[in-house]
């Protein structure tokens, strides 16, 4: 049965538009009702939050369980602070025009299971709250931050870090972070509006960032998405370093046996992975697929290209901030540039492409051209189609041993994807 509201992680949508209070509301209820307790409720800093914190509250407490408002939160502070359920209202790395809603149940996000019995449960009569049942919970930003410390940092001393929060949820954490541990810092995109998160910074522009390392003297920089639970860094130059490259730093670094990641990873991932006698796990693309898959094999490490990195070792969920530390820490035990460390990965290169589409259901034209790609290129390429789990657009990635060859077969694949969809 599929999901109606839920897609790659949590419920998304337009505010105002197909993410409106009455859904969130209900959503709230919803969960409360399938065994949720206490919920902590952390937000990022668009300006649709606090509406929809409240709304998302509200529900909570008429589903006869007990919200706790704990103000701008990043995503995996929620998930490590919640003693029973946790839920945030963010829409990650989309624009400010966008927010939604992500659940935790002990640390850990849902299952498909676990959403598919929230929707079900959507059209239920709410029950009476108690009064009492909303109530802020100041100061969990900072006992985030004595967490991440306590079981994650290492003195950082000398190390020059830019730190770019994407106007987003981790503005005033991760800069405290990276200072308390010793770095020098310079803090950029930190002054979010309710309007600016995201916009022309943080993990998903990294232009930004980039600028700011080329011209200065530090040593990396790292950005997050706006409830940061992704990040992506620049090496000394201003060269984008990418999750992909990220993992494979942290996979030597930190000694794994094996990693999971996504159909997404790149194929000089698991060249390195192999020479290296690293197993590799692939799942769909989402990183809750891939905490699923690390739960299942036994994994501590994994994560996407994208910038979702997760580390299992003392956390439940895909933390920015974590990775950007344990990178840190790499680039400080190693005493080797960034772009020296991740020089050792070979990277195919690739060309991407998001077709807006009219409806996101791959017809057998294109699945059957891609199967066909997919053969003839045998272990020098791959190309992959899949919809988008929370924007209308099918993504295209082409993967092959030459960038023509890669922009030639996205372009192909591309065109296939807007003639019988668009």
């Amino acid at each position: 049965m599929d999901r109606r509201y839920f897609g790659t992680d949590g419920v998304r949508g337009i505010v105002g538009e197909d993410l409106i209070e009455e859904l969130v509301e209900r959503l709230g209820r919803a969960f409360a009702l399938t065994g949720a307790g206490d919920v902590l409720i952390g937000r990022d800093t668009r300006a649709s939050g606090p509406g929809l914190e409240a709304a998302l509250a509200r529900g909570i407490a008429s589903g006869g369980a007990r919200a706790w408002l704990g103000g701008i939160l990043p995503t995996p502070a929620v998930a490590l602070l919640n003693e029973d359920a946790g839920a945030v209202v963010s829409a990650s790395h989309n624009p400010a025009p966008y927010n939604g809603v992500k659940f935790f149940r002990g640390g850990w996000k849902l299952s498909d299971e676990d959403e598919l019995a929230v929707e079900g449960r959507l059209d239920d009569p709410p029950l009476v709250p108690d009064a009492d049942t909303i109530a802020a919970r100041p100061g969990l930003a900072d006992r985030y931050a004595d967490l991440v410390c306590e079981r994650f940092g290492a003195p950082l001393h000398g190390l020059r870090v830019c730190v770019d929060s994407a106007n987003g949820a981790m503005y005033q954490v991760a800069p405290t972070v990276f200072r308390r541990l010793g770095a020098s810092v310079v803090s950029i995109a930190d002054d979010p509006d309710g309007t600016n998160i995201n916009a022309g910074c943080g993990a998903t522009d990294l232009d930004l960032l980039a600028r700011t390392v080329a011209g200065g003297e530090f040593d990396l920089g790292v950005a997050f998405d706006g409830d940061g639970d992704r990040m992506l860094a620049v090496d000394s130059a201003g060269t984008e370093v990418d999750g992909d490259q990220i993992l494979a730093v942290l996979a030597l670094q930190l000694g794994v046996e094996l990693v999971v990641v996504t159909q997404m990873t790149n194929l000089g991932f698991r060249r390195l992975m192999a020479e290296r006698g690293i197993r590799v796990v692939a799942t769909d693309v989402g990183d809750r697929y891939v905490l699923e898959a690390m739960r299942t094999e036994g994994g501590l490490l994994g994560g996407e290209q994208s910038g979702h990195l997760i580390w299992l070792d003392g956390h439940t969920t895909g933390d920015g901030l974590v990775a950007a530390l344990l990178l840190c820490r790499a680039v400080k035990d190693q005493g080797l540039p960034l772009a020296t460390l991740a020089s050792v990965m070979p990277r195919f290169p690739q060309a991407k492409e998001n077709v807006r589409v009219r409806m996101r259901d791959l017809p057998p034209a294109v699945l059957d051209e891609v199967a066909l790609v997919t053969e003839e290129l045998g272990d020098t390429g791959r190309v992959l189609v899949r919809p988008s789990g929370t924007e209308p657009v099918v993504r295209v990635l082409a993967e092959a041993e030459s960038e023509e060859a890669a922009k030639r077969l996205c372009a192909r694949i591309a065109a296939l994807v807007r003639r019988e969809l668009g």
